[in-house]
């Protein structure tokens, strides 16, 4: 059991460190929308992870066929990051008292969803948990288990500690900076989507 254990730190430590949009949005988030808002974006990340973690386990034919479909399902990821870089590169306004500003149940609505579908319609995100469950395909159902759980518990807290230090470090910010990391993250997006987009290219060509 200990074997698992470290295998699933192992993992989740590859998911915690990956350079891809989700880290840098949830620091945004958590910057233009405070400790709650951040909160519910990295809601509907782990609740995208968590499915993934399942269907990849349990349906991991189900899933592979899924692959079948990754010139779309890259299509209206590259679409989703295009979009949110374009918004919060050209068109996301900031204003200095948005810190102080509630939450309403609407945009805590409105933040779990795009987390869910920022995640969800990530190829790399389907491959990385599908990767991992055919390779530990040979081990028994509880080591499974303790693996995925060990790897989605330590990013569940890694994410907790990135969303409280945003919003810390939230309330030393100027609005030229929080407009500055909005502007950074908006260009991320975009570059991230149009990787995507390439890729989805170069696989239809091929």
């Amino acid at each position: 059991m200990i074997e698992a254990f470290l295998k699933g730190l192992a993992i989740s430590l590859l998911l915690v460190f990956s350079v891809g949009p989700v880290i840098f949005t949830i620091i945004k988030q958590s910057i233009n929308n405070g400790r709650a808002g951040g909160f519910s974006f990295v809601g509907g990340v782990w609740l995208s992870d968590f499915l993934w973690a399942i269907l990849s386990n349990a349906f991991s034919a189900v899933v592979a066929e899924l692959l079948h479909f990754e010139k779309a399902i890259g299509f209206f990821g590259s679409v989703f990051l295009i979009s949110m870089g374009v918004y919060y590169l050209f068109f996301k306004k900031i204003k200095l008292n948005d810190q102080a500003v509630p939450v309403n149940a609407a945009t805590h609505a409105k933040l779990f969803t795009s987390g869910f579908f920022l995640n969800t319609l990530n190829p790399g995100v389907i491959a990385f948990w599908l990767s991992w469950a055919t390779a530990f395909s040979n081990h028994t159902h509880l080591q499974r288990i303790i693996i995925f759980s060990t790897c989605l518990l330590v990013n569940m807290s890694a994410d907790v500690l990135k969303v409280v230090l945003a919003d810390k470090v939230s309330d030393k910010l100027t609005l030229k900076n929080i407009t500055l990391i909005n502007r950074v993250s908006g260009l991320l997006l975009l570059g991230f989507g149009i990787a995507v987009l390439i890729g989805t290219y170069t696989i239809i060509k091929h």
